[in-house]
Protein backbone atom coordinates (compact mmCIF):
# COMPACT_ATOMS: atom_id res chain seq x y z
CA UNK A 1 0.00 0.00 0.00
CA UNK A 2 2.72 2.12 1.01
CA UNK A 3 4.58 1.77 -2.55
CA UNK A 4 1.48 3.10 -4.78
CA UNK A 5 1.50 6.00 -1.91
CA UNK A 6 4.89 6.91 -3.14
CA UNK A 7 4.08 6.82 -6.66
CA UNK A 8 0.73 8.83 -6.15
CA UNK A 9 2.99 11.67 -4.69
CA UNK A 10 5.76 11.57 -7.13
CA UNK A 11 2.86 11.66 -9.96
CA UNK A 12 0.86 14.17 -8.32
CA UNK A 13 4.86 16.29 -8.22
CA UNK A 14 4.82 15.69 -11.93
CA UNK A 15 1.16 17.33 -11.81
CA UNK A 16 2.29 20.47 -9.63
CA UNK A 17 5.20 21.21 -11.96
CA UNK A 18 3.28 21.36 -14.87
CA UNK A 19 0.16 22.93 -13.57
CA UNK A 20 3.14 26.36 -12.50
CA UNK A 21 4.62 26.00 -15.59
CA UNK A 22 0.51 26.11 -17.62
CA UNK A 23 0.46 29.71 -15.34
CA UNK A 24 -2.09 27.61 -12.86
CA UNK A 25 -0.45 28.55 -9.59
CA UNK A 26 -3.88 27.29 -7.56
CA UNK A 27 -3.86 24.18 -8.91
CA UNK A 28 -0.23 23.24 -8.14
CA UNK A 29 -0.47 24.66 -4.40
CA UNK A 30 -3.76 21.71 -4.43
CA UNK A 31 -1.73 19.10 -5.93
CA UNK A 32 0.87 19.77 -2.89
CA UNK A 33 -1.54 20.10 -0.31
CA UNK A 34 -2.54 16.28 -1.23
CA UNK A 35 0.67 14.90 -1.86
CA UNK A 36 1.73 16.16 1.81
CA UNK A 37 -1.44 14.68 3.11
CA UNK A 38 -1.57 11.41 1.44
CA UNK A 39 2.74 11.24 2.81
CA UNK A 40 0.99 12.06 6.33
CA UNK A 41 -1.47 9.36 6.03
CA UNK A 42 0.49 6.58 5.14
CA UNK A 43 3.89 7.69 7.11
CA UNK A 44 6.17 7.89 3.94
CA UNK A 45 8.24 10.77 2.91
CA UNK A 46 8.16 12.89 -0.18
CA UNK A 47 10.91 12.92 -2.27
CA UNK A 48 14.00 15.24 -1.35
CA UNK A 49 13.53 17.08 -4.35
CA UNK A 50 9.32 17.51 -3.89
CA UNK A 51 10.40 18.89 -0.48
CA UNK A 52 13.07 21.24 -1.62
CA UNK A 53 11.01 23.06 -4.38
CA UNK A 54 7.82 23.20 -2.31
CA UNK A 55 7.22 26.64 -0.27
CA UNK A 56 6.47 25.22 3.72
CA UNK A 57 4.30 28.72 4.39
CA UNK A 58 1.88 28.98 1.23
CA UNK A 59 2.22 24.72 -0.61
CA UNK A 60 3.51 27.10 -3.81
CA UNK A 61 5.42 24.43 -6.14
CA UNK A 62 8.61 26.50 -6.43
CA UNK A 63 10.06 26.88 -10.40
CA UNK A 64 13.18 28.86 -10.33
CA UNK A 65 12.83 32.13 -12.35
CA UNK A 66 8.82 31.93 -12.60
CA UNK A 67 7.69 32.11 -8.64
CA UNK A 68 11.14 31.62 -6.76
CA UNK A 69 14.76 33.47 -6.65
CA UNK A 70 17.48 30.78 -5.72
CA UNK A 71 20.69 32.27 -4.97
CA UNK A 72 24.35 30.66 -3.44
CA UNK A 73 24.96 31.63 -0.28
CA UNK A 74 28.92 31.87 0.77
CA UNK A 75 29.58 29.10 3.73
CA UNK A 76 27.82 26.78 0.82
CA UNK A 77 24.31 27.59 1.32
CA UNK A 78 21.09 27.17 -1.90
CA UNK A 79 18.64 30.10 -0.39
CA UNK A 80 15.57 29.65 -2.17
CA UNK A 81 13.29 32.23 -2.00
CA UNK A 82 9.12 31.74 -2.41
CA UNK A 83 6.45 34.88 -3.62
CA UNK A 84 5.20 34.98 -0.47
CA UNK A 85 8.71 35.95 1.54
CA UNK A 86 9.46 32.47 2.79
CA UNK A 87 13.06 31.83 2.67
CA UNK A 88 15.03 28.18 2.77
CA UNK A 89 18.64 27.41 2.92
CA UNK A 90 19.79 24.21 2.28
CA UNK A 91 23.56 23.10 2.04
CA UNK A 92 25.25 21.51 -0.85
CA UNK A 93 28.83 20.87 -1.77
Amino acid sequence: MQKIAEERIERLEALAKDAVKAGEPDRAREYVRLARRLAERHRCGVPRSFERFTCDRCDAYLVPGLNARVRLQEGSHVVIRCDCGETARYPYG
